[in-house]
């Protein structure tokens, strides 16, 4: 009961994000400028992007998760700073020696996307790993409620045969789907 009471919130956070996700298209993320600044740090020929990406983030008070495209031919970077509240996209113009930043639109259809895609233990930051933590919690309690389920159907002789029906439609239907999808 109490583990229940503690993981309520994720439990909650991650059912409302999966029927999000197969009720709601994926719809592009709304960027809004939220500054621009001179930069005029300059990377040497054959920098890989994502040390130009670490070192532009450190500059900027930004360090945290992200990804980085392919730089275009001009030399524009465009990295994508990961943040559940409100992720950012900075875009570095060598040319123009300049950098662009730019919030999401903050809306509860993003925030739950981003809160259901979290993952990995690969972000060396704490609060990533503390996610990926709980996470694993959750699925340990998952599994442990399953199987502590089959255990009390199990005892209770009774209700085997309509439980046998059960797993059995269960079992059918999952695999239906998952030879036909």
């Amino acid at each position: 009961m109490y583990l229940a009471l503690f993981l309520t919130p994720w439990m909650v956070g991650y059912a409302a994000s999966t029927l999000l996700m197969n009720h709601e298209a994926g719809r592009p993320v709304v960027y809004t400028k939220e500054n621009e600044q001179p930069y005029s740090t300059t990377f040497e020929q054959g920098t890989p992007p994502r040390v130009a990406a670490e070192q532009i983030l450190s500059d900027l008070d930004l360090e945290g998760t992200f990804g980085v495209a392919a730089p275009s031919p001009d030399g524009k970077l465009v990295i994508t700073r990961q943040d559940i509240i409100a992720p950012r996209r900075i875009t570095f113009y060598p040319g123009e020696r300049r950098v662009e930043i730019e919030r999401a639109k903050k809306d509860a259809v993003g925030f739950l996307y981003r809160f259901h895609r979290r993952r990995g233990y690969e972000p060396p930051f704490a609060a990533d790993r503390a996610m990926a933590v709980s996470v694993d919690l959750v699925i340990v309690a998952m599994v442990f409620w399953a199987l502590s389920g089959l255990w009390m159907w199990w005892e209770m002789r009774a209700t085997r045969p309509w439980g046998v029906a059960c797993a059995v439609a269960g079992i059918g239907i999952f695999v239906a789907f998952a030879l036909t999808i």
